[in-house]
């Protein structure tokens, strides 16, 4: 269910998580700041990696108390990643791709407020799934949701990425 976060620039999951399907694992976790709206709306996202060869890649955002809860492909949406990586992929496959990037550049090239776990058990409370057309940067497959950390002292070193200027709407 959604709604509209206090600035109205992106949808908003409200409180209904009955049917929301979970995954797990334990795997390296990039952990990092995303920028969303200019000048200062940020979020904080991880990123992780699963199956026999990291060919399904992990976005989720961690929930933070004081941030609204924004939907990732929105946000995504919201960066024209069809001007990147086209349209002819189907739903939601730019949008998909363009996460990836964000997620797998971070991990590539990590900023100085990145986190990076190298063995994290986690869990993902999934909004969606989406095959690509084509591999991309590694990947076959993105599931996308909110991120949970199962360590509370990984979680705060987590919400500790998020720059002190970020503000909440």
């Amino acid at each position: 269910m959604l709604g509209v976060d206090p600035s109205g620039a992106y949808p908003v999951r409200k409180e209904n998580r009955n049917v929301a399907k979970t995954l797990r694992g334990e795997s390296r976790v990039t952990v990092l700041p995303l920028l969303h709206t200019w000048p200062d709306r940020y979020d904080v996202i991880a990123y992780a990696t699963t199956g026999d060869f990291g060919q399904t890649a992990v976005i989720g955002r961690l929930p933070v108390p004081q941030l609204p809860d924004v939907a990732l492909m929105d946000v995504a949406a919201r960066h024209q990643p069809t001007r990147v990586y086209g349209s002819s992929g189907g739903s939601a496959f730019a949008e998909a791709c363009w996460l990836i990037c964000v997620g797998w550049s971070g991990r590539s090239v990590p900023k100085p407020r990145t986190l990076e776990c190298h063995a994290a058990s986690w869990s993902l409370e999934l909004d969606r799934t989406t095959e690509l057309k084509q591999p991309m940067y590694g990947h076959d497959r993105l599931h996308v949701g909110r991120f949970t950390l199962n360590d509370p002292q990984l979680t705060d070193k987590a919400f500790a990425v998020l720059p002190t200027h970020a503000t909440s709407g």
